[in-house]
């Protein structure tokens, strides 16, 4: 497989792009409504799995493609034995196209339209006694708050207690950035045709979506060439030929050499997380730049790791004239203020790729201008890692849309940016962009991030290109999370990644 070939597996479409996947498909000589029969048959195997046989399934159908996806099901789920309801939205009189073949297919003289005066009540009646609901209102198309009878008809699902199966998004979801605005329907399991989109990840989103299942509707993958997608999930297909592989002839030295600083003696902890990380990462050499009040303190606790007094105050521009020290982290535990933005600044100086996090963020909250200036010309790798607190400070104007924030700050700022969170979101001044979905509520811990940090630069020591860096790290973060469990501290981080490494890395061989 081609990186190109990897790359689109991992490919998330808006909305937008699907359509436009459609299109393409039905002008190549497929017809709409054969996508729609196989959409509605995925629909229907995914219901027969969740009910068993002969249970009672109602079917919840909107105006447009995502109910004819929901008639397509209703008649494939009857020829199996299911009791089936089907609800309408609206008169059949207002369905079009595919659609309304659909609903002709369908054959069910019992398929009827809501009263729009009683949809809750109504509901409430019809799910008595019933297995499963299926949303098939409105799917990822939709962009605007649900209201009215509609929104009385989703609110009255998530209270009946009833497992819903989701057709393509649960409503009220939007498919570009997994917003809810209002009610949104709380689905145990969705399925979703050919590629996910940005809302089946992003939060509130996800959270709606309960397990996501991707079907093969006959949509070929070589229509991703004519719509070049931009953002993707982040998984090992999109970076793995970027991984830097160990050579038989290689040494410490060629593996690259990292450099963290270190801040005060009563803040050196959050340094020494991100430095023991860098190693692990597989950075041949790392050193701690440590203060010269924290120094024995840093001594105490350091073996593989290497450590060299610096003061601040002079001592950067000397260390970093070693060639050999080819990434740097600043920012954990280092303190803020303007002392720190002109450690950030001599190591731009320098030249290195670097690592700016934590407190070298908050430093230029009064003036973020100051470092984007900076970056925008420097030549290596810089990668920027705020959680939400930070970003706001650094872009108090950007709010909303997740993955639209990071886009418009990586091209502001000139850096490749990790929007930290649950979702994280990982962007490349260029517009690339990948959202990260395996890290597990437990890695929502003190040190956490320092330990990312550190994997970010020991991989860019190692040579990895910035976005590519990124999204490993981001990747590898959360797979540790995963590694090391429920109750994990930070320090439980560095030994938790040695399995995920093993088994990236037998995936290379």
């Amino acid at each position: 497989m081609t990186r190109h070939d990897a790359a689109l597996k991992c490919a998330l479409l808006t909305p937008h792009e699907m359509g436009q996947a459609d299109r393409l498909t039905i002008e190549g000589g497929v017809p709409g409504i054969d996508l729609m029969e196989r959409a509605g048959q995925a629909v229907a195997r995914a219901a027969a799995d969740m009910v068993p046989a002969s249970g009672r399934i109602v079917v919840l159908c909107g105006p447009g493609n995502n109910g004819g996806d929901g008639f397509i099901a209703a008649r494939c789920l009857v020829a199996t034995g299911y009791t089936v309801d089907v609800r309408l939205l609206k008169s059949p009189d207002a369905l079009k196209g595919d659609a309304l073949e659909a609903f002709h297919r369908m054959g069910l003289t019992s398929a009827l339209a809501f009263d729009d005066d009683h949809i809750a009540s109504d509901l409430s009646a019809l799910l008595k006694g019933a297995d499963l609901i299926v949303d098939a209102l409105f799917g990822a198309g939709l962009d605007r708050a649900l209201s009215g009878g509609v929104e009385s008809l989703v609110r009255a699902v998530n209270a009946s207690g009833t497992p819903v199966l989701a057709v393509d998004l649960p409503s009220g979801v939007q498919g570009t950035n997994g917003a809810v605005e209002g009610e949104a329907v709380s689905a145990g399991q969705t399925v979703t045709f050919f590629r996910q989109k940005p809302g089946h990840l992003l939060y509130p989103g996800r959270q709606h979506c309960g397990r996501t299942v991707v079907a093969q509707i006959g949509i070929k993958a070589d229509v991703l060439d004519q719509i070049a997608p931009a953002t993707f999930f982040n998984d090992p297909d999109l970076w793995l030929d970027s991984w830097p592989q160990a050579m038989p002839t290689g040494h410490k030295y060629s593996r690259g050499h990292a450099v963290v600083f270190g801040g005060p003696v009563m803040s050196t902890g959050a340094a020494r997380l991100s430095a023991g990380a860098a190693l692990r990462a597989g950075a041949g050499l790392v050193t701690l730049a440590s203060p010269p009040d924290a120094l024995l303190v840093n001594a105490n606790h350091l073996t593989a790791v290497m450590l060299k007094k610096v003061a601040p105050e002079t001592g950067i521009h000397d260390l970093l004239s070693d060639q050999r020290l080819n990434a740097v982290l600043i920012g954990p535990g280092y303190g803020v203020g303007e002392k720190t933005c002109s450690a950030v600044a001599e190591i731009l100086d320098a030249k290195r790729a670097a690592v700016f996090d934590a407190d070298a963020l908050t430093s230029f909250a009064d003036d973020p201008g100051r470092l984007f200036d900076r970056l925008k010309s420097h030549p290596k790798p810089v990668v920027l890692t705020p959680h939400e607190g930070e970003f706001a400070r650094l872009f108090p104007d950007l709010s909303g849309d997740k993955l639209a924030r990071a886009r418009e700050a990586a091209r502001r700022s000139g850096a490749v940016l990790i929007l930290k969170g649950p979702d994280s979101v990982i962007v490349a001044p260029d517009g690339r962009a990948a959202i990260n979905c395996n890290a597990p509520p437990w890695l929502a811990t003190a040190g956490s991030g320092d330990v990312l940090a550190g994997i970010v630069v020991g991989l860019l020591a190692q040579g990895v290109p910035g976005y590519e860096a990124a999204a490993m790290a981001v990747w590898l973060h959360g797979e540790a999370g995963r590694e090391a469990g429920p109750g994990l501290t930070s320090e439980d981080l560095e030994s938790a990644l040695k399995p995920v490494l093993r088994a990236l890395v037998e995936k290379t061989d």
